[in-house]
């Protein structure tokens, strides 16, 4: 009981240094609003939580980050930008941690499947969810912007989050504060 505790107030102190991450981090990139756009700051904390503290956690600062960003610091503009983000960063913080937790083996490859999935289903979720709101307040969101929104201008970002994550994950296994595993053997009785 005492161990499962520790590690609900570790990943809770986790969680805390994901959002704060992910508040400052557009800092670094925010300044040229273009390069911050495409480099996707605020993903690759929440990604991290996911993978690191678990879907459950990935998924509340993914929901949390883009509003509590725009009512600190007015960017995204909180409506449509941080309200579909919100959605958006939930699904990878979810799916990330799920898929991953999920994994007979804990690995490369592994986190490679679980990030991609991730990267989609979000990206898919934030189209709903950005079409949902376009409706309700009579903007129209074309495939053409979804497109462009979704993958387009997202390509650096995901080429750098596909690199950064599973290399930080790396360093995090060879220092043993995170660690690969693998699949446990089953014995079979006859």
């Amino acid at each position: 009981m005492r161990k499962k505790n520790g590690m609900g107030i570790r990943n809770l102190v986790l969680s805390a240094m994901f959002l704060a991450l992910g508040l400052v981090l557009p800092f670094f990139t925010g300044q040229i609003p273009q390069i911050g756009n495409m480099l996707l700051p605020m993903h690759i904390p929440v990604f991290l939580c996911g993978l690191i503290c678990g879907w459950q956690y990935g998924a509340v600062v993914g929901f949390l980050l883009p509003p509590v960003r725009s009512f600190l610091f007015g960017m995204p503009v909180l409506f449509p930008a941080a309200a579909s983000m919100a959605f958006e960063l939930c699904a990878y913080g979810l799916l990330s941690g799920l898929l991953y937790q999920r994994s007979r083996w804990q690995c490369v490859i592994s986190l490679y499947r679980s990030l991609l999935t991730a990267m989609l289903g979000g990206r898919l979720v934030w189209g709903i969810a950005r079409a949902l709101m376009g409706i309700a307040v009579g903007e129209p969101f074309t495939w053409q912007m979804f497109l462009s929104g979704a993958f387009l201008t997202a390509v650096p970002g995901i080429v750098v989050q596909l690199v950064l994550i599973p290399s930080l994950m790396l360093a995090l296994n060879h220092t043993g504060l995170v660690t690969f595993r693998k699949a446990e053997k089953t014995t079979r009785t006859v």
